[in-house]
């Protein structure tokens, strides 16, 4: 039953196949009156008992053992299942990641005019995205998909070399296997084909010959140019159940023609999502102009409100600009510094640079370029970037144009008289007494500018020191003579060409003196630079003690003290 033999077994029994006999059940048997028949019978019948139980206990052991097995395969099978739940997180998360770092990239590339045909693509689509309302509130990723042109996404295709198209083709598609949206997808799967085609066109060794003649090929892309992406839907089955039903036709011709209808089928897919991308940039565009129109409404209402409380006089020329105003302003670059048009001034030869018999050594080893050879690269150059469709439009600012708003020194005398409106304090005096510069300022910036003083309305505070000598030779009735203690420096740049570099000064010494010295105020371009002489004493940096440095809505103010000198034995 057991299959064990005397030299092997687990019990070490070299008599194991040896039957054994119990003498003294025996002789209780005969005692019993149990024949040997009897007894033989008796223990046939244990040994089938004993046979059918162990069986029993083998059966269930191999089941205990199976689903052990189970078990464990359930539980290595869950493990396996969360890991590969947590790695796909990870993989989406990643994949997420590449994504942005790569549309970053577009945007980096577009804002340094280095702009690729992938980002023109990339930041096209971004308006359709489903993340797009999320950032809406990253002004300036708005504001770069904006300054792009918008044409159909298949023309960038023209004038595109081999090259160029190769490396299109594989970021497209990088795109793909990020972008894991509805319609960016198909997107990219419609820009996809029609770059593989492109490619074939260009690559003689990816083209296939055609079975079409010329002329018929041309006819055929001119028949389903104008259809749209349903009709060509709806063409596409039809050909294709044509091609599967057999029969006596062309099947070299059908098939070339199927082949033609899919890259067209995916242009009229792209023109689609064209119009949705139009659609999505007017929207912006009305936006961005109802908050300009918004915070230009409250400027102008501030200006009002500022106009009706703080100033006096007369200022309605704010509100209303007469017609003399406006020829004024367009004829204001042609007047001098004084608004009289300067007269004709005579040439002279000194005024033209006098020529070189010999060059500087260090200019000795500069190449020497022909005026006409430079003068040909240059419209070359003009000419490759006027026919290509992927460049992206710089920012217009003020500075490029050269004009000036026709009320900007209006503008400038309403600050300056509200400055000038403000009650002087006790110990305060105007002080609008500005320093001449040792030498006159040239600025790289005056062919194009004409250089201005900036308005200004500054002020001196002074007081008494009571120090011990003070205390001691003078009283309240014969005070001391007044000391200077601090300055209110209010100057006015509302036509400041670059707002976001605010003005700066610097202090300059006297070689004569040491009692005073110079400060010196620079703002950039129109304004010419302004000095005023001040007392030579150490500043108060505290905002407690009085100093401030602001430079907000076309106002630099700078507010200082000095400070008290204690005299001590």
């Amino acid at each position: 039953m057991t299959n064990y033999s005397n030299s092997d077994n687990p019990f070490n029994d070299v008599n194991l196949a040896q039957k054994f006999t119990w003498a003294k059940k025996r002789e209780v048997e005969k005692k019993k009156g149990i024949s040997a028949a009897e007894s033989a019978r008796r223990d046939i019948a244990r040994r089938e008992e004993a046979r059918i139980e162990l069986e029993k206990l083998t059966k269930k052991r191999a089941e205990r053992e199976r689903e052990r097995e189970e078990r464990e395969e359930e539980l290595v099978r869950i493990q396996r299942a969360s890991e590969q739940a947590q790695l796909g997180d990870w993989q989406a998360q990643e994949e997420e990641f590449y994504l942005k770092q790569a549309k970053r990239r577009a945007e980096i590339r577009i804002k340094s005019n280095r702009a690729k045909p992938i980002d023109i693509l990339a930041m096209n689509i971004k308006l359709i995205a489903e993340d797009t309302e999320e950032n809406e509130e990253d002004e300036e990723e708005d504001d770069i998909g904006l300054e792009i042109d918008v044409e159909e996404p298949y023309t960038i295709f023209d004038n595109l070399s081999l090259e160029e198209v190769q490396e299109l083709l594989h970021d497209i598609k990088f795109y793909l296997s990020l972008d894991k949206a509805d319609q960016t997808t198909d997107f990219w799967r419609a820009m996809l084909i029609v770059c593989e085609d492109k490619l074939s066109e260009l690559d003689s060794s990816r083209a296939e010959q055609s079975v079409v003649a010329p002329h018929i090929a041309q006819d055929i892309a001119n028949k389903l140019a104008g259809k749209s992406h349903e009709e060509l839907t709806l063409l596409q089955g039809q050909i294709q159940r044509k091609l599967a039903g057999g029969g006596a036709i062309d099947v070299d011709y059908w098939e070339a023609l199927l082949k033609t209808l899919i890259v067209w089928k995916a242009k009229a897919k792209l023109n689609m999502i064209h119009q949705l991308i139009l659609q999505k940039r007017l929207e912006q565009l009305k936006m961005r102009q109802l908050k300009e129109a918004e915070k230009e409404k409250a400027e102008l209402a501030a200006v009002l409100a500022m106009q009706t409380l703080d100033v006096e006089g007369d200022v309605r020329g704010l509100r209303e600009i007469n017609e003399d105003d406006i020829e004024y302003a367009q004829e204001d670059e042609d007047l001098g510094m004084d608004g009289v048009a300067p007269s004709a001034v005579p040439y002279d030869r000194a005024m033209s640079p006098e020529p070189f018999d010999t060059l500087a050594r260090e200019d000795q080893n500069l190449a020497i370029v022909d005026q006409w050879d430079d003068w040909a690269e240059i419209l070359e150059k003009r000419g490759q970037v006027l026919s290509k469709q992927f460049n992206p439009k710089k920012k217009s600012h003020d500075q490029d144009t050269g004009e000036q708003h026709p009320d900007d020194d209006f503008v400038s005398k309403i600050l300056f008289d509200k400055e000038a409106a403000k009650q002087l304090a006790g110990n305060e005096e105007v002080f609008n007494v500005e320093a001449s510069l040792q030498r006159q300022q040239t600025y790289m910036w005056q062919d194009k500018y004409r250089p201005r003083k900036p308005r200004f309305f500054n002020r001196v505070h002074t007081g008494y020191e009571w120090n011990k000598y003070n205390q001691t030779h003078y009283d309240h009735d014969n005070p001391p003579p007044k000391v200077v203690q601090g300055y209110k420096f209010n100057l006015f740049y509302p036509d400041l060409i670059d707002k976001s570099q605010a003005p700066t000064y610097e202090i300059i010494k006297e070689p004569d003196t040491n009692d005073t010295v110079l400060i010196k105020f620079k703002a950039g371009p129109p304004y010419e630079d302004i000095a005023f002489r001040i007392v030579n004493r150490e500043w108060e940096h505290s905002h407690k003690r009085g100093y401030k440095s602001v430079f907000d809505r076309g106002v630099l103010q700078l507010h200082f003290n000095f400070k008290r000198q204690f005299y001590r034995r």
